[in-house]
């Protein structure tokens, strides 16, 4: 796709992420973002997703993100829909979808089946952030653009460490760390620091984690009251899925925190003989092959019971 030929015309655009925004939604948003205003100096460019945790404050013009999702502009000529595998996780941006004179869908995610006017969805690439890498023109990428891609690239292979990192993947961390950026300041700060409920979350995660299914699987989960008790939000339980797929023997681990009354937000992560896109898209999630989400309603214990069956049935066809 050429991107800047699917945008001809285009007086005013929106860009937008998924809700509760990771490092490769607001890498994608604002990547995107600053690459249109250095190719397009006469549209009107609107980024909108929630509001991104502080940590993110150094990308340039980020305080420009319309965290309310508020516009004097009541329909735009396109709308850029990034690193959603669905349209219902735009959240509130999602009013703008229908009525847009174009939608561009750029993901990753192996369940997006490109619901877009224009659609590149690549499960191959290990970031949207590296596959927008690819569809801008050269010219019109500089070193803010660039270090708001690297985001995303290091917040979705784990720094480099992920089996989704591909050796286009390093050539493209190369070609990106060439403009010039402190890219091991935005791997400590972004990726690797922690604040002391963040740390205090991920503890009473690991210390009142389960093991089941014979230590292949473990689960975990955070209450409202217990968020309430830290002042914890959903940003501080970030990574604690990841941590607890680290336990030796663990080929599913699944982490939830509640949202409501029976309902909660899953996170599973997998060693990969289980398929946990293909569970989350039962759930109306999504995700990849080895990390994926959605929300469920039922108990604790309804959750548990209902993603064992599902694990169960694939670890016993591996």
């Amino acid at each position: 796709m050429d991107l800047l030929k699917e945008l001809e015309g285009c007086r005013t655009i929106l860009i937008t992420g998924h809700i509760r925004p990771d490092g490769d939604c607001i890498g994608s948003v604002m990547g995107t973002y600053l690459y249109l205003k250095n190719a397009l100096k006469d549209a009107v460019i609107v980024p909108m997703i929630e509001k991104p945790a502080s940590e993110f404050d150094f990308i340039t013009d980020i305080a420009d993100i319309r965290g309310d999702f508020q516009t004097d502009i009541s329909r735009f000529d396109a709308f850029i829909g990034l690193d959603s595998s669905s349209s219902d996780r735009y959240g509130d941006a999602l009013r703008f979808f229908d009525d847009a004179g174009k939608r561009i869908i750029i993901d990753h995610h192996i369940s997006n089946d490109g619901f877009g006017d224009v659609s590149v969805v690549d499960p191959k690439a290990s970031s949207t952030c590296e596959l927008l890498f690819g569809l801008f023109e050269e010219r019109f990428i500089d070193i803010n653009v660039a270090e708001a891609l690297y985001v995303g690239v290091i917040h979705d292979t784990g720094v480099l460490r992920y089996s989704n990192v591909t050796p286009e993947t390093l050539v493209v961390t190369s070609k990106l760390i060439s403009y010039g950026f402190d890219y091991p300041r935005i791997i400590d700060e972004t990726f690797y620091e922690k604040t002391r409920i963040q740390n205090e979350m991920l503890g009473r995660a690991l210390v009142e984690s389960i093991l089941f299914m014979d230590g292949k699987c473990i689960v975990s989960k955070i209450d409202r009251e217990t968020m309430e008790f830290y002042g914890a939000t959903p940003h501080d339980l970030e990574g604690i899925v990841n941590q607890l797929k680290y336990t030796k023997g663990v080929e599913v681990a699944i982490f939830m925190y509640e949202l409501d009354d029976q309902s909660y937000k899953v996170s599973l992560r997998s060693g990969g003989n289980v398929d946990v896109a293909k569970i989350a898209k039962f759930y109306n999630g999504g995700g990849h092959v080895r990390a994926a989400g959605f929300t469920m309603s039922g108990s604790f214990h309804d959750v548990v019971n209902n993603l064992s069956d599902s694990i169960a049935m694939q670890l016993e066809g591996a």
